[in-house]
């Protein structure tokens, strides 16, 4: 079973190596997290000009990497092996570098920290390979982060980071920035250096530091519609086809239509509890009393409607079958239909 990234940080933290580490997944950023922190700290700054390698997957074969994991460390305990990009080593996956890496963790060196970064995809787990790196080596399985556990997540980071935030306004940096947890943090970031103490970060903190209108964004358009807010959600669309770069139409028709699933979900699942109807719809469970009143804003018929003007918008988007219209016209006639 594949170690969970928090396991292994901790573990990392408190000085505990382990010879082979197997880093792979959809998410980077714990690939990065825990690589460089190895990178950063398992062996002295004056001893890493000797005793730290770094490597790139592309440019070296198995038999070359474990060459270097071989090697005895020069007047130090130990020495890291890391090898960046490791989803591109020219052999893994062929019987030669499988073989070899087969071969190593039968009998790793002790000194050595060899540590494989290997991005955006895993080894298929069928694979007697992969099953011999789950017995014999440290191996981490990254995924991304579920849209509905993404506010959660950024509650957590912020707590570790000895500030606070609450559930609606970790969802709105969710909603705005969504799961790239690269992007995501940098920002995070940039905000909480502005801090010398621990805060309680609020919507104005995100607009005054990372530049997320607290009142002009996703979350607060989707909230506007299924309250049927027709003022509010018209103020969020003029401010919207201001700055059309930084809106662009086709991922807004892409969230209104989630949007609208959402409702049409708690249609068909109205004797779910609330836990239950959470998950179904892929929220924090904070959120499905929103999504029940827009339920009854908007009733089954009106929500089929809604889609076929949904896909009506997405079509004029792409100029499919219609003249050159501007983005911003699509989008109020788009927001005026679905809420008349």
């Amino acid at each position: 079973m594949p170690s969970k990234p928090e396991d292994v940080l901790k573990d990392i933290k408190a000085g505990k190596y382990a010879p082979i580490y197997f880093l792979q997944g959809d998410e980077p950023y714990f690939i990065d997290l825990i690589s460089d922190h190895i990178e950063k700290h398992a062996i002295a700054e004056h001893e890493k000009g000797f005793n730290q390698i770094i490597m790139y997957g592309k440019d070296n074969p198995m038999n070359v990497i474990l060459g270097n994991a071989r090697r005895f460390p020069m007047m130090a305990d130990r020495q890291v092996v890391i090898v960046k990009e490791a989803q591109n080593i020219p052999d893994l996956g062929k019987e030669l570098g499988d073989s070899l890496l087969m071969n190593y963790l039968q009998n790793p060196l002790p000194s050595t920290i060899l540590v494989f970064a290997h991005k955006y995809k895993s080894i298929d787990g069928k694979r007697k390979i992969a099953k011999e790196l789950d017995k014999k080596a440290i191996l981490v399985k990254t995924e991304k982060i579920q849209e509905w556990k993404l506010a959660p997540w950024i509650e957590e980071y912020i707590k570790d980071k000895g500030h606070k935030i609450d559930t609606r306004t970790a969802t709105l940096l969710s909603e705005s920035i969504g799961n790239n947890l690269e992007v995501l943090t940098n920002e995070i970031g940039k905000m909480l250096i502005n801090f010398s103490e621990p805060t309680a970060i609020t919507a104005a903190h995100i607009h005054q530091f990372i530049g997320i209108n607290k009142d002009y964004n996703n979350f607060e358009l989707t909230k506007a519609i299924g309250v049927k807010d027709v003022m509010k959600a018209n103020k969020i669309i003029h401010y919207f086809v201001q700055n059309p770069k930084a809106h662009p139409l086709i991922p807004m028709i892409s969230l209104i239509f989630s949007f609208f699933s959402k409702i049409a979900l708690v249609h068909g699942n109205a004797n779910l509890a609330e836990a239950e109807l959470a998950r179904l719809l892929g929220v924090h469970p904070f959120f499905v009393k929103e999504y029940k009143t827009a339920s009854r804003n908007y009733q089954l018929g009106k929500v089929i409607d809604c889609f076929g003007y949904i896909k009506e918008a997405d079509l004029r988007s792409k100029g499919v079958d219609v003249n050159a219209v501007e983005n911003s016209k699509i989008l109020k006639e788009l927001i005026f239909k679905l809420m008349h």
